[in-house]
């Protein structure tokens, strides 16, 4: 039951109160008065005092049902004008949760800025507005902490990866367990700037850094991230266009496409599929591999996120959560729905 109906009930049943108090007080009134008006102590006939009586008593039923249907109708004009006030009363918490709803992480700068007289009201959209405030400035304050850690993490990185190939790079021999050794560094080093560089886009998709939106195929991203992928079941169809950063896009694609190759099963398969349904441009990719839970395949889109034991360990775990932020920045959205056979299922879209 909405708020607007409880208050038109409130107030009807109000009226009523009041109505049947008034009634009641009438009726008594009359009763009295005809009580007051009877032939105590009267010489009139029998009959004279009986008609009286009778014409007291139909006045007395005419005066309630006349008071009876008044209440009727007032109590209809009452719920009517309820309806009207309860609606005026909360036209400004409507206007204040369309536009609460309208904020999301991306405009978190915007404010209510409700004016008018210092009420409740006025008090609830301040108050909204502070805590907008704060959400902002943790956003940012999360949202450079990444990039700046991210940046600051590469000079060390790079101080190692030189270090490292001088020592390997030395005129007298290098032992083998040396150059095993500095094998297994460099993987780390690139693991970790794999993980550094998906710490960046992440942070610039969350950030909503896209000033330089241009037209992009989707259709022409798919095929250049199939290029070394030849044994991928596509589905292209005609050229399917979309508006936004060509870098970030890109990386949308690659990490889809990725994320399905690199989690499959041997002797699996991976169809990729490109459509415009109405105005969103789609890009569909399925996969086989393990069954994962249903519940916990929301998951995936989160950093750091992974399903299953054959899932762990592997790749950064910031693949898919990549995917959700550059399609978030571009007004669009991510749909993973697990497999009954095993595998994923990712649908991508995009404003065409």
């Amino acid at each position: 039951m909405g708020v607007r109906l409880r208050f038109t009930l409130l107030y009807g049943a109000m009226f009523l109160i009041c109505g049947l108090g008034l009634l009641a007080i009438v009726a008594a009134f009359s009763i009295r008065e005809t009580v007051s008006a009877g032939p105590v102590g009267s010489v009139a006939p029998a009959d004279v005092q009986r008609a009286l009586a009778d014409a007291d008593a139909a006045h007395t039923r005419q005066l309630i049902i006349g008071v009876s249907t008044a209440l009727v109708v007032t109590l209809l004009f009452a719920l009517v004008l309820g309806r009207a006030a309860a609606g005026r009363v909360l036209r400004p918490l409507r206007k204040l949760t369309s536009a609460t709803r309208r904020i999301t992480a991306d405009s978190l700068h915007e404010r209510l800025a409700v004016r008018g007289p210092d009420d409740e009201v006025k008090a609830l959209a301040d108050t909204i507005d502070e805590l907008l405030a704060r959400l902002e400035e943790s956003f940012a304050a999360q949202r450079r902490f990444v990039a700046d850690a991210s940046h600051e993490l590469r000079t060390p990185l790079a101080t190692i990866r030189a270090t490292l190939d001088v020592a390997v790079a030395k005129p007298h021999p290098v032992a083998p367990s040396t150059v095993q050794l500095a094998d297994r560094v460099r993987t780390s080093l690139d693991e970790a700037d794999t993980l550094l560089e998906g710490l960046l886009v992440l942070a610039r998709a969350q950030h909503g850094a896209l000033d330089d939106r241009t037209s992009v195929s989707l259709t022409g991203l798919v095929a250049d991230a199939l290029r070394t992928s030849p044994h991928v079941e596509k589905d292209l169809g005609d050229e399917v266009l979309t508006r936004g950063n060509p870098v970030l896009l890109a990386r949308l694609v690659g990490n889809v496409i990725d994320n399905a190759l690199r989690h499959n099963i041997p002797g699996g398969w991976v169809r990729v599929a490109v459509s415009a349904v109405d105005d969103r441009a789609r890009l569909t990719v399925e996969s086989s591999g393990p069954v994962l839970d249903p519940e916990q395949v929301g998951r995936l889109g989160r950093p750091f996120q992974r399903l299953g034991a054959d899932r762990t360990g592997s790749g950064t775990g910031l693949g898919l959560s990549i995917v959700a932020a550059v399609a978030a920045a571009h007004g669009g959205s991510v749909t993973l729905a697990a497999r009954e056979q095993g595998g994923l299922r990712v649908d991508v879209e995009l404003p065409a």
